[in-house]
């Protein structure tokens, strides 16, 4: 049975292994572009040190109490969404970091890990049984939703606004609430984003009006996404790369921002479209790994979690090549572990730490069961 469990395993250790590899190279290659990115390398490796050390250790996580303090760790990051706001580091027009001399930490990130606790915990427990009962429901789940949404809304940070949508419709999808319910949140959704871009494009002095100019000019940048530098380069990057290459040193093609949003184009200036496709390919093992944990997966509010994070890890991968494909506005998305970054890295070994502390305690089970 262990043998077994290993060869399983086996499914995401190695298309993770292959990601971190490809993304060591290209933050070593970063340093060479400029010294903004000298320590990138280092740190990296920090993070990645870090998240390994929290998947030894995930046999000490108590998937349980995880669950029954969520609460609390939502109110804790809800607090820290507050702060981050006054006495946070402002950087490319966003105050959504703490800096801690050494390093920065991005609260919105750890939001997300305790926002899917706490959601997939309170969903698992309801039973609405009328219509009211699911009305009284679905309030509270948006009232959930909003506080987080709304702190980061000011930051501004768009990215994770959506993966708080993409995780509460996750869970509301497979919870006990009955699916018109879904239908018509998807209709008003559409209704209210069609309204938007009517009013965008016919009626934009009141939009204005109603939404300020502020945030009309950073909606009316992210549609006008594709005549930016960073897309434009980043998509040459792609187009004229070799099918393989090995380069650690040559600069290339100047991608700003390039270890964060833009890690897919910059694989290509290290590796040629064979990096490309390597990252593909081992996203989609770690995908179809990830489906099956879910699938296996029996208790409510674990396979509920499952689901919000298999949802949450996809949306990233395909959001972010998106981007550097000239697919999708640039909205701060990293592609998992391959991306330059702490807090999204940590929180991303965290979401697996808790994934393998569910695999280990169904396997007690199965070996208790079979022992008796």
């Amino acid at each position: 049975m262990k043998r077994k469990a290993m060869i399983k395993n086996l499914f995401w250790i190695l298309p993770l292994l292959v990601l971190m590899s490809i993304s060591l190279l290209v933050m070593y290659h970063a340093q060479f572009i400029t010294e903004t990115y000298a320590n990138h390398f280092t740190k990296q490796c920090l993070w990645f040190g870090i998240g390994i050390l929290l998947l030894v250790f995930s046999f000490l996580i108590q998937p349980q109490k995880l669950f029954r303090f969520s609460f609390l760790l939502y109110l804790v990051n809800i607090l820290l969404l507050v702060l981050v706001l006054f006495i946070g580091k402002d950087a490319n027009g966003s105050k959504a970091w703490f800096d801690l001399k050494y390093f920065t930490f991005q609260p919105s990130e750890f939001m997300k890990l305790s926002y899917t606790l706490f959601l997939a915990h309170f969903v698992a427990r309801q039973k609405p049984k009328t219509w009211f009962d699911e009305l009284k429901f679905l309030f509270i789940v948006f009232i959930i939703y909003l506080i987080p949404s709304v702190l980061v809304f000011l930051e501004p940070d768009t990215g994770a606004i959506l993966f708080f949508t993409v995780i509460t419709f996750a869970i509301l999808a497979f919870s006990a609430l009955r699916k018109r319910w879904l239908v018509l949140l998807s209709l008003i959704f559409l209704a209210i984003v069609g309204a938007f871009f009517y009013c965008y494009f016919f009626q934009k002095d009141f939009l204005i009006q109603f939404i300020g100019t502020t945030f009309f000019y950073r909606v009316d940048r992210l549609l006008n996404f594709r005549s930016g530098m960073q897309i434009e380069n980043a998509m040459i990057a792609i187009g004229s790369a070799p099918f393989f290459r090995f380069s650690l040193t040559e600069t290339g093609i100047y991608i700003p921002e390039a270890p964060t949003d833009f890690a897919f184009a910059l694989t290509s200036n290290v590796l040629g479209i064979f990096g490309n496709v390597l990252i593909l390919l081992s996203f989609l093992i770690f995908d179809f790994a990830l489906i099956s944990i879910c699938k296996k997966t029996t208790k409510k509010e674990e396979r509920l979690f499952v689901i919000a994070f298999t949802w949450m890890f996809i949306t990233s991968q395909v959001i972010n090549i998106s981007m550097n494909l000239g697919l999708f506005p640039i909205i701060g998305i990293p592609l998992p572990f391959v991306s330059y970054g702490g807090s999204s890295t940590i929180v991303l070994f965290l979401f697996l730490a808790i994934l393998l502390s569910f695999q280990r305690k169904r396997s007690r089970k199965k070996r208790d069961k079979f022992s008796s």
